[in-house]
C-alpha cells in the first residue's frame, strides 16, 4: 500500500498539551489549533517526502526507511529521526524522546505522536 497521496485533518486530540509539550509558544498553539491543515505525502520505494501545510506555515521533511535523518518539529527545532515501515500501512519512527505512528487504512491515516503521557492523535482523510 502506498502512502502517496493528499490528506486533510478531520479530528485532532490533544493537540495544546502536546504542542505545549514540544515547546510551541501559547500564541502559536490558539492561532493553530482551529486550522485545518493537509498532509502531502511523496513515497517512491523507501523515500518519503512529507509537506504539512497549516495555514501559511509549511514543513516538509525527506527521508528514506531505515536511515537517520534531520526531523522539522512544528516548533521549527531539528531533531535527529528514524522511520521504518511496520507491514505496508504503518510507519513507526521514534526522535528526540517521541515516537510516530502513522497508520493507513484505506484512505483514513491516522497519526499518534506519544511523548512522554501525552499522546497527540490526528486523524486525516485521502482527497
Amino acid at each position: 500500500m502506498s502512502f502517496t497521496g493528499k490528506y486533510e485533518l478531520q479530528s485532532q486530540e490533544n493537540f495544546e498539551p502536546f504542542m505545549k509539550a514540544i515547546g510551541l509558544p501559547d500564541d502559536q498553539i490558539q492561532k493553530g489549533k482551529d486550522i485545518k491543515s493537509t498532509s502531502e505525502i511523496v513515497q517512491d520505494g523507501k523515500k518519503f517526502k512529507f509537506t504539512v501545510t497549516t495555514g501559511s506555515k509549511v514543513i516538509t521533511n525527506e527521508f528514506t526507511l531505515g536511515e537517520e535523518f534531520e526531523f522539522t518539529l512544528p516548533t521549527g527545532q531539528k531533531a535527529k529521526a528514524v522511520f521504518n515501515l511496520e507491514g505496508d500501512n504503518k510507519l513507526v519512527g521514534t526522535m528526540q524522546g517521541m515516537t510516530y505512528v502513522n497508520e493507513l487504512n484505506g484512505d483514513i491515516m491516522t497519526s499518534v505522536v506519544t511523548m512522554g503521557d501525552i499522546a497527540y492523535k490526528r486523524v486525516n482523510k485521502r482527497i
